[in-house]
């Protein structure tokens, strides 16, 4: 038994412990459902990663701001570093399950960046995916990671894809729209894990959606029109291309600086950092194409 699964048969909370199992699929938290005489839940066990900025006390913040909203299950536990949430008999979506049901996953994004911001007790926080990435840099340049050498190309392009952003409102936004974060219990859709909930613009989250999901150009197109009511204009555009190429390598960064701090069973970080650059080398190239001459 492990030491994440002893601290949650170890909770008060239970009544009449029936059943506890391991979940699979997290990438950075040991997950279990848990059966008692009450009903089921699921148990979050993850300790801060600052490596990541994740502070598992904004992770709280957020999960209980988004229950209120309407978009998450209820909160019924939270402790340093473990959490326990109603269960929901859904689906976990694929990519190709958001990319079909794009229309009600951008309504989520939508309903996260209406409503969530007001909602949110405590300690804020923010996200802003340049520095992110530059914070990534440093810490794979000091471990000596494998591609180090690759780092201050990357670095240049970051500086020139955050000089096309525009101004936009705060929103508060999800920043992790991995398709296994969109469940469907075949009446709703319910937005889970908000381990990177954070103040930031809609872009990110705009970007993010569709890079995770490989979005092609007429379902981006489609998702523009419906966040912003109107085909946008070309800095709108070129500001969200930018910050696609950026989630892309964001995503293989995180990718790399986990190989180096996490060590979840079955989860191949390696793997996962190499598909990703190949995406953000796909989407960097699309986008010089598109916007080199402007």
């Amino acid at each position: 038994m492990t030491v994440a699964e002893t601290r949650v048969r170890g909770l008060a909370i239970w009544k009449d412990l029936k059943a506890i199992q391991p979940l699979k699929g997290g990438v950075s938290n040991a997950s279990f459902t848990v059966n008692d005489a009450s009903g089921k839940f699921v148990a979050r066990v993850g300790e801060d990663y600052p490596f990541h900025q994740v502070s598992r006390e904004r992770e709280a913040i957020a999960t209980r701001a988004a229950f209120e909203a309407g978009l998450s299950p209820e909160v019924v536990h939270i402790e340093n570093g473990l959490m326990v949430v109603r269960h929901i008999d859904a689906r976990t979506y694929q990519e190709a399950d958001v990319r079909a049901n794009r229309e009600a996953c951008v309504d989520m994004i939508m309903r996260c960046h209406r409503d969530m911001g007001r909602r949110i007790r405590g300690q804020g926080a923010i996200f802003w995916v340049f520095q992110i990435l530059r914070d990534y840099a440093a810490t794979l340049k000091s471990a000596g990671h494998a591609r180090s050498s690759e780092i201050q190309r990357w670095m240049r392009v970051v500086d020139g894809l955050e000089a096309v952003q525009i101004p936009m409102p705060i929103i508060f936004g999800h920043h992790d729209l991995l398709p296994s974060n969109f469940m469907d219990d075949g009446k709703r859709l319910w937005l889970i894990d908000w381990e990177y909930g954070a103040f930031g613009t809609a872009m990110f989250d705009l970007a993010n959606i569709a890079a995770a999901n490989s979005f092609d150009e007429n379902l981006e197109s489609q998702m523009l029109m419906q966040y912003f009511g109107r085909a946008p204009d070309l800095a709108t555009l070129r500001a969200y291309y930018a910050m696609k190429v950026s989630a892309a390598l964001r995503e293989a960064m995180w990718g790399m600086v986990s190989e180096l701090h996490l060590n979840a069973p079955g989860v191949d970080y390696v793997a996962y950092a190499s598909e990703y650059l190949g995406r953000f080398e796909d989407i960097l190239k699309n986008y010089e194409t598109r916007f080199e001459t402007l």
